[in-house]
């Protein structure tokens, strides 16, 4: 049930960001620019130690630095209660909301997009690694039978 990974770089610094935006939430306003911050120098990580700006964790670190700040103007603070929520349900449970939205982008799926495949990306299980590689395969009439399309899983 727990997928807690605190020997992770990358769970180490969802865990910090988590704290800050916390604490931001709670009332401490500078806490959300540190998150920002952090969050910059993680997507920079990121990008350096995959090589590429087009990977896929750098994808999820990318939309996630947009929406904070999106959050980031006062009328806006609100939605700061989204990735706090979300942050801390990757970091207890591996479910990772942005990541499921981010391998919904035309770039990162090799099937059509189908009210079957937002199912399997919203209520699949959590697993380690990436969602792409974690979605259930796509059913058809032949799994009906025992079988699944694994050639139509976005990997």
């Amino acid at each position: 049930m727990f997928m807690i990974d605190y020997k992770e770089l990358s769970w180490q610094y969802w865990f910090v960001t988590a704290c800050l935006l916390t604490a931001g939430v709670a009332g401490y306003q500078p806490a959300f620019l540190v998150a920002i911050g952090l969050t910059v120098i993680q997507l920079v990580h990121f990008a350096l130690r995959e090589g590429s700006v087009t990977a896929f964790p750098v994808q999820v670190r990318f939309w996630y630095l947009m929406l904070l700040l999106v959050a980031l103007p006062g009328p806006m603070q609100l939605l700061y209660w989204i990735p706090t929520i979300g942050t801390w349900a990757q970091l207890l449970f591996g479910y990772c909301t942005m990541a499921r939205c981010v391998s919904l982008f035309p770039w990162n799926r090799k099937e059509r997009f189908s009210a079957g495949l937002l199912t399997r990306t919203f209520f699949s299980r959590p697993v380690p690694g990436s969602i792409l590689q974690g979605l259930p395969p796509k059913q058809n009439a032949a799994s009906s039978a025992g079988r699944t399309d694994v050639g139509d899983v976005a990997s």
